[in-house]
């Protein structure tokens, strides 16, 4: 597959210019339509022309979907994942023994036509819940797949529900002399919040990469990216996130040892963290990105509950989408996140207006302000005294699309 050009350098990687989840030497990727939706694309696919060590963290719903325990299932065989297949417009949640035999149907059924074993596919399913899968339709879709002719837009498309707009982002950098590439596409509009919400993500590399590191690279790295962001408070019951790393670039294999190791991480980190801001700036009915840093907190725990607390407020995330900047709901949230800290040690900035200073509010520009707060992507920055901690959490605006898209979800 032909890379596409490079655009942007960073210290350790390179961004690529319309780079995606296929970008990586030996991965290819796919969608098509099999009928759950009335005419959109519904089902997609990722394959690694060989075995994948692969690693896996999903929701912490207790409901979690049958294509999860699935999944699950097959990476305990040997942490390899081949190939991955998705279904969107139907969740296969809650849906008791038959749908988790349809989910098991599935991955088989992708399996005998790729002619591989079946530990080697993921399953994965997002959409209505409660619903069981229409098994004739996603099979005979399967059965359409042709390897042969990959688009990894199309994969990008067949993963979304209530998305505006497909996420992808892929960036390459030097490994052992060795071009090394990292791709990602994800899907997540809305039920998003903090230890998985409603979003999926798929994450590749050609890079050779020690198992147990790069689990741990990516347990480490969510707990950054995709569970720094939030648009509603809710969490779903199928989210996961998978990557795959297939060797293909002949590197010397990657762990903690490797002297590369902290630029792999860089560019590892980067792509998830590209991912979920496009996330939370696709939130349902969203007009703004909201990013809010927090300083000196006592800890970096201290510090995520705090950024998270303050971005996930409906009475903050509605002031944005009102361009007022009603500095006593940041306040306010700060103050029930359930950390202790010194209340005259606070300060809270609205991009780069001041608006409170050692825990009182100071005079400040309201045309500016709201001038400011009609941007598409607004920071919030609050500083303590405390500590050492910091963090930085994503989420949206609270727009009246909001409701208007859920209330009528299934129609």
């Amino acid at each position: 597959m032909t890379k596409a050009t490079v655009s942007t350098e960073h210290q350790d990687y390179k961004v690529i210019h319309d780079g995606n989840v296929a970008s990586a030497k030996g991965f290819s990727a796919g969608g098509l339509h099999c009928g759950l939706k009335y005419k959109n694309l519904d089902l997609g696919w990722i394959y690694s022309e060989v075995p994948a060590n692969a690693a896996g963290v999903y929701t912490t719903n207790v409901f979690q979907a049958a294509p999860l325990q699935v999944t699950q299932e097959s990476l305990k065989v040997e942490n390899k994942l081949q190939s991955i297949v998705v279904n969107s417009a139907i969740a296969n949640a809650v849906t008791g023994k038959q749908g988790l035999d349809n989910a098991y149907e599935m991955r088989h059924a992708f399996a005998d036509h790729l002619s591989i074993a079946d530990h080697y596919v993921a399953v994965v399913s997002t959409g209505v819940i409660g619903d069981q899968l229409p098994m004739d339709k996603v099979k005979k879709g399967i059965q359409e797949i042709a390897l042969e002719q990959p688009k990894a837009d199309h994969f990008a498309q067949a993963i979304l529900t209530t998305d505006t707009c497909t996420k992808q982002v892929a960036v390459e950098l030097d490994i052992d002399g060795e071009t090394v590439t990292i791709g990602g596409v994800a899907k997540g509009s809305g039920m998003i919040h903090p230890n998985m919400a409603t979003m999926l993500s798929f994450i590749t590399t050609d890079a050779a990469v020690d198992q147990s590191a790069l689990m741990e690279l990516l347990k480490g790295t969510t707990n950054e990216t995709f569970n720094m962001i939030t648009v509603d408070g809710d969490t779903s019951t199928n989210d996961m996130v998978l990557v795959l790393a297939n060797g293909q670039a002949k590197n010397n294999k990657l762990n903690a040892d490797h002297p590369q190791w902290p630029a792999f991480v860089s560019g590892f980190h980067y792509v998830a963290e590209t991912l979920a801001k496009k996330i939370a700036r696709d939130g349902e009915g969203a007009t703004k990105l909201v990013e809010v840093q927090v300083k000196g907190a006592a800890t970096e725990v201290a510090a995520k509950e705090i950024a998270k607390a303050i971005v996930g407020s409906n009475l903050v995330k509605s002031a944005i989408y009102g361009t007022d900047a009603n500095w006593g709901r940041i306040v306010c949230a700060v103050g029930y996140s359930g950390v202790p800290f010194s209340a005259t040690n606070i300060k809270v900035a609205i991009g780069p207006i001041v608006v409170v200073e050692e825990g009182l509010p100071v005079p400040f520009n309201e045309e500016a302000a709201k001038n400011y707060l009609m941007k598409e992507t607004v920071q919030i920055f609050v500083e303590f005294q405390e500590g050492e901690g910091t963090a930085t959490a994503w989420g949206c605006d609270l727009t009246y699309d909001y409701v208007r898209i859920n209330a009528s979800y299934r129609t």
